[in-house]
Order: structure tokens, then sequence, then C-alpha cells
């Protein structure tokens, strides 16, 4: 299915995420969110923000692909693997993913922003950035000239991307961390909250402290909330 988005919009989750991309949508775009949508096994409640919960195993029933489009907001659990999991499940299904920048973020006409991606609010984008599907930059968050920003990842608040780097896909950046400029950030890693990585890193790595250094426990081995 090619195409614009459906105006209307189904928002995967009941958590924080999920009802924070909920007001965004709401007060902050053209999109009208018509829905929340969960897998049956946590089909908890009829209803959030005065809208309808649908089972996602059925959503085509209920909000068919042709007349509403799909967004997945959730977090990083599993290194960003929960999110690319649904998402890719939506695609599978026909459905299509719209993207969101904030009006109060600072961004320049050349971003080349990928679908099912979120843009928060005071995050800053430089020219010549690439930011692929399915991810989530969020408040505050620096992305200067020429970064590179895989699919599937999470920047979290006031994480900074220096000039000229590249980072893989299912990347977490935690909080207040920062990546200098032009290096090779692999595929999977977590780089913790303030931490300051000065040189490459190795795929499916952890790493913290200033200068960060990689951790005994690989990326798949952390268990989030």
């Amino acid at each position: 299915m090619t195409g614009e988005c459906p105006h209307r919009v189904v928002i995967f989750g009941l958590g924080q995420l999920s009802s924070l991309a909920w007001y965004c949508l709401t007060h902050d775009s053209e999109f009208e969110v018509a829905a929340f949508t969960v897998e049956d096994a946590f089909l908890d409640r009829g209803e959030l923000h005065g809208l309808p919960v649908a089972s996602f195993e059925r959503l085509e029933e209920t909000h068919p692909p042709d007349t509403h489009s799909l967004l997945v907001p959730i977090g990083y659990r599993d290194i960003n693997g929960a999110r690319m999991r649904l998402y890719r499940a939506g695609k599978e299904r026909g459905y299509r993913f719209p993207s969101y920048v904030s009006s109060r973020a600072s961004v320049w006409p050349d971003l080349h922003l990928g679908e099912n991606s979120m843009v928060f609010e005071q995050a800053v984008v430089q020219p010549f950035v690439s930011i692929g599907d399915d991810v989530i930059v969020r408040s505050g968050a620096h992305l200067s000239h020429h970064v590179s920003i895989g699919d599937h990842c999470f920047l979290a608040a006031h994480a900074v991307v220096a000039g000229g780097t590249t980072v893989g896909e299912r990347c977490l950046i935690g909080a207040n961390a920062t990546v200098g400029d032009g290096l090779d950030i692999a595929p999977r890693c977590i780089i913790g909250a303030g931490a300051l990585v000065l040189s490459d890193t190795t795929e499916n790595g952890v790493y913290a402290g200033t200068p960060a250094r990689r951790g005994r426990v690989p990326a798949d081995r952390m268990r989030f909330p």
C-alpha cells in the first residue's frame, strides 16, 4: 500500500509514551487519534483519554488500514526490539505509519525522517541529518550536522550526537550522553546516561563512564522495565 498516511491514527500501547504521543498528535499535528491498540494479553481496559482501546490482533476489523494509519511510540525494551517487532507486524498487515516533528523542535528542510519516527520539543536537528524508520528522538536532544541515525533507535532527553557520526540500528543513547565527532556507533549498542563516547564502539556493547568503556555484560542481556 502506498501514498499518504490516512489522517486517522491508531496509537499502539497504553503506557506513558503512548499517552504522550496522543497529546502531541492531538495538540500539535494534522492527525486525529482515533483509538489506542494493544495485544490481547495486555488488553485490560476499554478506553484511554476517552478513546477506545482495540485488540491489536483484530485491528483490521475495527480500524482497517485503508482508513487508518498506525503509530508505535513505545520505549526501548529489548534494545528497541519490541517496538521494531510491532512496527514490522503492522507493515506486514498493510498499515502505513506517520511521523511526528514537534513544532517546538529546531529542524531544517533537508531533514530525512523515516516513518514511525518522532522528534520531540526542543530537539535540535542540524542540516544533512538522516533519521531512519522507527526512531524516537526525545526532548532537547542535539543531532549535529551530517549525522546518520539508523532504524529502530531511541535517543533519550538531551543526548548529543556530534557531527559526522553514524549510529547503527537498534541503539539506545541515554539521557545527557554525548557521542563525539565522526564516530561509528555499532548496531545494538547501549550508551548509558551521562556517558562520554570518544571512540568507535563494537556491536551489542554497553558503554558507560567518562570516557565511556564497554562493560562486561552485552546489551542483549540487559533488562529494562
